[in-house]
């Protein structure tokens, strides 16, 4: 069991004229990860360093990756993905970004900015608990759908995608405890559903 955040949050640090802002965020994937890292340095182009930590449930595995982005060898993305690790969380990814004050720090003075930094957005951020899931596809009738999502409501599965095609396409996930009721309601037509692929495991939050 794994904890993550509810919210996405911003905290801001002053420590002899160094400005840093820590922005703590929900990732679904590495991916996810790399494309809001990529967001970030562009949106504080200006900024003298953009480091940043995350740890996301991937492939059945906790995939975990750091960066000083400049600042000397593990005086911000190391002390930072420690943090995140004792505090148990998972699929969140946090980026401090540094505007230089004139002043150097030191590597305890940045080792002590850049936790501050990330303990001050995690204080300011609502955490939640993840569980093992699942995310499918599913394709049903357009006369079904309105049922489907009382289904849905009532068994603790998230609609979280859905197109509107010859049939809706919908993806959903759900906690792996309640993977087999649901292919069972499915197999025994309790609810009408014409298709169900799994896509991956995820950890789902609630």
């Amino acid at each position: 069991m794994y904890k993550t955040i509810a919210e996405n949050s911003t905290f801001e640090l002053i420590e002899k004229k160094s400005r840093f802002i820590a922005n703590l965020m929900y990732i679904e994937n590495k991916t996810d990860a790399e494309t809001k890292i990529k967001e970030f340095k562009k949106k504080y182009y200006d900024a003298r360093h953009n480091c940043f930590a995350f740890r996301v449930f991937e492939d059945e595995n906790i995939y975990e990756k750091a960066s000083d982005d400049g600042e000397p060898s593990g005086t911000a993305g190391a002390p930072m993905l420690n943090i995140l690790q004792k505090n148990n969380l998972c699929n969140v990814l946090i980026i401090v970004t540094r505007y230089f004050g004139g002043i150097l720090l030191g590597t305890g003075g940045l080792v002590r900015s850049y936790s501050g930094a990330t303990l001050g957005a995690i204080e300011q951020s609502n955490l939640t608990e993840i569980e093992p899931g699942v995310e499918y596809e599913i394709k049903l009738e357009y006369q079904d759908f309105q049922e489907i999502q009382y289904y849905f409501q009532k068994n603790d599965i998230k609609l979280i995608d859905k197109k509107y095609e010859e049939d809706i396409t919908c993806h959903i996930e759900m906690k792996n405890l309640l993977k087999q009721k649901f292919l069972d309601d499915v197999k025994n037509r309790d609810i009408n559903i014409k298709k169900v692929k799994e896509i991956k495991s995820k950890y789902v939050k609630y």
